[in-house]
C-alpha cells in the first residue's frame, strides 16, 4: 500500500477540494494511507464529510501576502494571476517552508495536487513524485484564460523571480514560468478534450468529470417537492464574499441577479452557498427562493431545469454531467474561460458583469432575465447538455484517476527500489 498526500491552494471555497476529494476517497477505500492538507473553514467541512484526515496548518509565523485582487480577478492566464497573488517574497518563503513541513512530516509516497503552486514546489524540494488534477486552462500548455483573444501580451507580471529565489535555496532548479511547477510528474485533466481543449503535444491523461458526492446521498423531501408545478432553478454563488468589504472576486453578484430578476417569476429559485453564509444585506429572501447551504451537487443538477452560477470549473462539470444547461455569471477571467467553454458546446448562456464605481459587481438584469427565459424554453440547450454528458461517460472519472496514480505510485516505488539495489 503507498502513502498518498492530497493538496491544492488552500481558497476558502470548494472548487478544488470537489475534484481530489473523491480520488482521496477512492484511494482511501482501497487500504491506501491518504491524507489532505487544507486548513480553508469551508474546504475542511468537506473532507470531514469524506471521513478523510486533513492534516493541520503547521505552527509557523505566516506573513500576509499582499495580492492585488483586481489584477488576480481579471488575469490573462495562470502565470499573471499568480503574479497577481504571490508578489512577496517573504510569504513565498513561508508558504513553501510550511508545505514543506506537511510533506515532510506525512512523508508520502506521492503528492497528489491541484493548483498548490507551494506544495508543487515542496514536493520538488523533497524530491517527492508529483502527481497534478488539473483543468485545461490551469494546464502549462494552456493558452489561458482570455484564449480568444489571441497572443498573451508581453510584459504580463509573475512571480517566477521569487518562487525561483527561494527554489534556489533549496536546491531546485529555476523555473521559466511559475505555472511550469503545476504539470505534474504524471498530470491529469478534470474534463475531455472538448471541455479543457489542450494542444496534441501537451503530456496528459484526460480523466472526465470528477464530482464529489457520497455514494447514498440524496436529496432533502422538501427539494423533492419543488418543482411540481414549476420549474427548479439552481443558483449556486460559491463564496458570495471573501472579505468584509466587497473585493474583485466576490461572488455576491450572483445572488443579487438572481433575486432581481426572478423574485416575481414562475419559477422555483435553490439557492445553495457551498456552506457559506448568505450575507445580511439581502434579509429575507423572496418567498419563492430556498436556501440550502450544502446539498448533494449531481442530485442537484439532475433535480434542477436550469443552473445559475459564477462559472467555476467544477460547477461547470456538475451541472454538464447532468445534462443540465446553465446561465453563467462569471466573476473572474478564469470563470469567464470555462463559460465560454460551455456556452460554445451549446449548454448555456453567459452574462459578462461589470465593475461599478462602489466597487461592485453587476450585470444587465434585463439581459440576464432574458437568457434564463431563453435557455428554459429552448430545448437545445438542454439537448446539447446532454450530448456533453453522454460523452463524458466514456471517461473513468475519479476510479479511472485513481487507477493511474496507484500505477504511477507502483512504478515509482519499482524505480526507487532498483536504484537502491544498484547503489545509483
Amino acid at each position: 500500500m503507498s502513502r498518498f498526500l492530497f493538496t491544492m491552494l488552500p481558497a476558502n471555497d470548494l472548487g478544488l477540494p470537489t475534484r481530489l476529494v473523491p480520488i482521496a476517497r477512492v484511494l482511501a477505500d482501497r487500504g491506501h494511507e491518504v491524507a489532505v492538507f487544507n486548513p480553508a473553514p469551508v474546504p475542511a467541512k468537506l473532507i470531514e464529510d469524506a471521513g478523510l484526515k486533513n492534516l493541520p496548518m503547521p505552527s509557523r509565523p505566516m506573513p500576509t501576502s499582499p495580492d492585488d485582487l483586481a489584477q488576480a480577478s481579471s488575469a490573462w492566464d495562470v502565470e499573471q494571476m499568480f503574479g497577481a497573488l504571490f508578489a512577496n517574497e517573504e510569504f513565498v518563503r513561508a508558504a513553501t517552508a510550511a508545505n514543506v513541513d506537511v510533506a515532510r512530516d506525512f512523508q508520502p509516497d506521492v503528492v497528489v495536487d491541484s493548483f498548490g503552486l507551494f506544495s508543487c514546489l515542496a514536493a520538488r524540494i523533497l524530491g517527492v513524485p508529483l502527481a497534478s488534477v488539473l483543468q485545461g486552462n490551469f494546464h502549462p500548455a494552456s493558452d489561458g484564460f482570455l484564449w480568444w483573444k489571441g497572443e498573451r501580451p508581453a510584459g504580463l507580471v509573475s512571480a517566477a523571480p521569487m518562487i525561483n529565489k527561494v527554489a534556489a535555496e533549496n536546491g531546485v532548479a529555476p523555473v521559466a514560468r511559475c505555472v511550469d511547477l503545476l504539470a505534474g510528474d504524471l498530470s491529469l485533466i478534470v474534463g475531455t478534450p472538448e471541455t479543457d481543449p489542450l494542444p496534441a503535444s501537451a503530456s496528459v491523461d484526460y480523466i472526465g468529470p470528477i464530482i464529489w458526492q457520497r455514494g447514498n446521498a440524496t436529496l432533502p423531501d422538501w427539494v423533492h417537492a419543488l418543482g411540481c408545478e414549476q420549474p427548479v432553478i439552481w443558483v449556486y454563488s460559491g463564496n458570495p464574499r471573501y472579505a468584509n468589504t466587497p473585493t474583485p472576486i466576490d461572488s455576491i453578484v450572483v445572488i443579487r441577479a438572481a433575486i432581481e430578476a426572478l423574485k416575481d417569476a414562475p419559477v422555483q429559485v435553490l439557492l445553495t452557498t457551498g456552506h457559506q453564509a448568505v450575507p445580511e444585506e439581502f434579509g429575507t429572501l423572496p418567498s419563492n427562493f430556498h436556501h440550502a447551504a450544502y446539498l448533494p451537487g449531481l442530485a442537484m443538477a439532475e433535480h434542477c431545469a436550469l443552473m445559475v452560477h459564477h462559472g467555476g470549473h467544477s460547477s461547470v462539470m456538475t451541472g454538464l454531467s447532468a445534462g443540465t444547461p446553465a446561465v453563467i455569471i462569471p466573476t473572474i477571467t478564469e470563470r469567464e474561460s470555462n463559460a465560454r467553454r460551455l456556452a460554445a458546446l451549446g449548454a448555456g448562456e453567459i452574462v459578462l458583469p461589470v465593475e461599478g464605481a462602489d466597487g461592485e459587481k453587476h450585470i444587465d438584469v434585463a439581459e440576464f432575465s432574458a437568457k434564463v427565459k431563453r435557455v428554459l424554453d429552448d430545448p437545445r440547450y438542454r439537448k446539447s447538455a446532454r450530448r456533453v454528458a453522454e460523452s463524458m461517460r466514456k471517461y473513468g472519472g475519479a476510479e479511472e484517476a485513481a487507477d493511474r496514480i496507484e500505477r504511477f505510485a507502483a512504478s515509482q516505488t519499482e524505480s526507487r527500489n532498483i536504484r537502491t539495489s544498484t547503489g545509483a
